[in-house]
């Protein structure tokens, strides 16, 4: 492998033509897709540019390859600037864009500097990402998880995980949409009853764009406390089909994208993991292996009328790797870790039908889940089985949306409606109480939702108001939509052309998980049927100044109170389920016996640079703290409770397409309960339960020292005539910095590996700490084929 891209970069130069690329384009209007005439297309920083024909379309070509912005302009619309548009000669550059209408600017055209993008309903806590930086990240390894990092009130657990941690909230409280479809989880592995896990799902080459809102969500996206990602995916080309190929540190990915007909596009993708081979070769004691696939087909009937059919999907398979170098912490690892496999996938549909004022869209979606795990007393099928768990969630979603204008307000409403079916098999011993039951639910889920939205003065003032009700009918205490009235506010004042004051607040609800609704007890009757949608009221304000030169720099404050969070019963003891921290395989599947409130806030300051004269670069700062009240009332440090998250990314596009980019990390240390070591080290416990019992007397008192990472990218292209060849050096950590998780408590072996007694205690084993450190470096050498 060294030999061949050696050879590549030796020969590549000599095979370069000097080719040039071409941007190509559809403008319409958003609200009835009409194809808009005299739209000014303009490359920033040059003199070219064109407008678009009676079609709507404009073609810029001569380009030689590299990175673009786009300036695009019309009179009565919103002007709206297009980033990082990478130019290649191997296929062209499609950048199709919908113009909002602005009728308070109907006498004039403004033709500004590059700005950033701001909604009426979400002016704060809104983030954009572009497809360019998603793929350039550096030790974002094209995993959109780990790419997000760079923004500001992002943390996740300090470890191999991709759990998503927002403003101080657990991870299941983030929401995904691909194309307005729901997704349930956009990673490999996933928590079930949480979210997050070890690799991304999603192919970044599908990604034309990312949404992030960390709070002000808008009222047709529901059951979040915390963040709504927004996948924007782009349609395939036209003109020809086209391919990528990627081939990773731990994956071959494939992409076939083209035309089916005039009218209709597709794009999809298959992705192989070869970590399991790899992880085997290297002797660690667990060896994970995926499969993924990705599709979308858009078919275009007329000008009013288009409908979208995607999916995505994932096998994930963890076996064990009993032939594992017999070191302490790998008995440890495989003492825990059970035997796991996953099936999941979402398939859905969205139908447009646009008028002259607006839009309907009908949504329909089916999400799957099959999560099963197995776990052996040392691993000896013949022996005491401790663990045998099997589980399916089938959700099935419609949700209509109507979006109009009507005397310069923007108004949109709708209604959803989902089937849920959750049914588990559980068999966890466990010390104190075990879980064992078997357990399946059924119920229906509704929702309505309505915003309407204006901007006053000439744009100096806008203003939005939204509201939500969702209801089910899994228990009489939350098939009422007036409990979950869910009312939000933005405002947004524009002091000066640059300078501009946002503000937003509303309240928030979310459902809790199917592994909390569906436990049942030793009776066999559900336990939890008195849970309450979980609430969240939220309070931002921020400053904002463009620069009008693809910079912008943001500071909010912000406040979230939480209230009605479950508290469960965990090992002998009554815990809220924010202060649990990242279980590895299901959370919430305990018994719920009370509920609590909590409280997080904090500041964040944001700088942001676009390409712009070959640089650019993120600056994130957020310091915070997170919360909950335990059993006694008192405020306690949540899992979440970082206090403070630093991160800098940035980089440089050099001639003879040459990129180098460098991201920083700097996190404080995550709190974790010290162990009880009386407990713990009872013979009959640890014979089940193979580590350490959390002291609850002491929730959360212990912090882990702080983080730091450094990741380094540097990229180059070769554009040949029929294909563009990137090869790509990515190092995580690059300054080798370890960090310490807290460490596992075990027993105490002599030189056979036999346990040692606790001193006047046989029925007790002497124990240790054993270090748990990560941070290895992580190199990757990759190489990315675009035909």
């Amino acid at each position: 492998m060294k030999k061949l891209l050696f050879l590549l970069f030796l020969l590549a130069p000599a095979f370069v033509f000097g080719q040039t690329g071409t941007i190509r384009g559809n403008i319409t209007s958003v609200l009835s897709n009409e194809p808009l005439t005299g739209v000014s297309v303009a490359i920033v920083g040059t003199a070219t540019g064109t407008t678009t024909d009676s079609l709507g379309n404009y073609t810029l070509a001569g380009l030689r390859p590299g990175y673009y912005t786009l300036q695009i302009s019309l009179v009565g619309y919103r002007p709206k600037t297009l980033f990082d548009i990478q130019v290649t000669n191997a296929k062209i550059a499609v950048a199709d864009v919908g113009l909002e209408d602005d009728s308070q600017t109907l006498n004039e055209v403004k033709v500004a500097a590059p700005r950033f993008f701001k909604t009426l309903e979400s002016p704060v806590s809104l983030r954009t990402i572009g497809s360019t930086e998603i793929k350039r990240n550096p030790g974002g390894n094209r995993d959109i998880s780990k790419v997000i990092q760079s923004l500001p009130g992002v943390s996740s657990p300090v470890s191999f995980r991709n759990d998503i941690i927002i403003r101080g909230g657990a991870p299941n409280e983030n929401r995904f949409y691909i194309d307005g479809i729901e997704i349930p989880n956009i990673n490999h592995f996933a928590t079930q009853g949480s979210s997050g896990g070890p690799v991304g799902l999603i192919n970044v080459d599908f990604i034309n764009e990312v949404d992030f809102y960390s709070g002000a969500f808008p009222a047709n996206r529901g059951n979040s406390l915390s963040s709504v990602f927004e996948f924007k995916q782009k349609d395939g080309p036209t003109d020809r089909t086209n391919a990528t190929l990627t081939l990773g540190s731990s994956d071959f990915a494939a992409t076939l994208a083209g035309p089916f007909s005039k009218k209709t596009t597709f794009i999809s993708s298959y992705r192989y993991s070869y970590l399991q081979g790899l992880f085997k070769l290297i002797g660690l004691p667990f060896l994970p292996s995926y499969q993924d696939f990705q599709f979308k087909v858009k078919t275009k009937f007329n000008t009013k009328n288009e409908l979208t059919i995607l999916g995505l999907g994932a096998l994930d398979r963890f076996k064990l790797n009993l032939d594992a170098k017999n070191t302490e912490l790998n008995q440890y690892t495989l003492a825990n870790i059970p035997v796991n496999s996953q099936n999941n996938y979402t398939i859905g549909a969205t139908y447009k039908n646009f008028r002259a004022n607006g839009y309907s869209l009908f949504v329909l979606s089916r999400d799957y889940l099959d999560n099963r795990a197995k776990k052996f007393q040392d691993n000896n099928e013949a022996g005491t089985k401790t663990l045998d768990y099997n589980s399916k969630e089938i959700e099935n979603k419609f949700r209509f949306e109507n979006v109009s204008r009507a005397n310069d307000y923007r108004i949109s409403f709708g209604a959803g409606a989902e089937t849920a079916q959750y049914t588990t098999n559980t068999f966890n011993l466990l010390p104190f109480n075990s879980n064992i039951y078997t357990s399946e639910i059924n119920f229906f889920k509704y929702s309505l939702f309505g915003q309407l939205s204006k901007a006053y003065f000439k744009d100096k003032l806008n203003l939005s108001f939204g509201a939500r009700a969702d209801a089910n009918t899994y228990s009489s205490k939350m098939n009422n939509l007036a409990k979950t009235l869910s009312p939000r506010f933005s405002a947004s004042y524009n002091i000066s052309e640059k300078l501009s004051i946002n503000f937003n607040t509303g309240i928030y609800y979310q459902l809790p998980a199917y592994t909390v609704l569906g436990y049942r007890d030793s009776t066999g009757a559900l336990a939890n049927r008195d849970v309450k949608y979980i609430s969240n009221k939220q309070v931002v304000l921020g400053l904002e100044y463009n620069t009008l030169k693809n910079t912008r720099f943001t500071i909010e404050g912000f406040y979230k109170h939480y209230k009605d969070y479950p508290v469960e019963r965990v090992l002998g003891d009554s815990i809220p389920l924010a202060n649990l921290g990242a279980d590895f395989g299901v959370v919430g599947n305990q018994q719920v016996v009370g509920y609590t409130k909590g409280r997080s806030y904090g500041v964040e300051f944001f700088a942001q640079q676009r390409l712009n004269k070959g640089f650019y670069g993120i600056f994130a700062l957020t310091l915070f703290r997170s919360e909950f009240q335990d059993k006694n009332g008192r405020y306690v440090q949540s899992s979440w409770n970082n206090r403070y998250i630093l991160s800098m990314t940035g980089g440089k596009v050099f001639s003879r397409n040459w990129e180098v980019g460098a991201k920083l990390r700097y996190t404080g240390g995550s709190p974790y309960t010290p162990y009880n070591i009386s407990s713990s080290t009872l013979k009959s416990n640890y014979a089940i339960f193979p580590q350490g019992i959390p002291d609850w007397q002491q929730l959360n008192s212990r912090q882990l020292n702080n983080f730091y990472q450094l990741d380094v990218r540097v990229d180059k292209k070769y554009p040949f005539k029929r294909f563009t060849l990137n090869v790509y050096l990515d190092i995580q950590n690059l300054t080798y910095n370890q960090y310490q998780l807290q460490p596992y408590l075990v027993p105490d072996r002599d030189a056979a590996g036999n346990l040692q007694d606790a001193p006047g205690d046989p029925s007790r084993f002497r124990s240790k700490l054993l270090d748990n450190k990560g941070g290895n470096v992580l190199p990757t050498i990759g190489v990315i084929f675009e035909l």
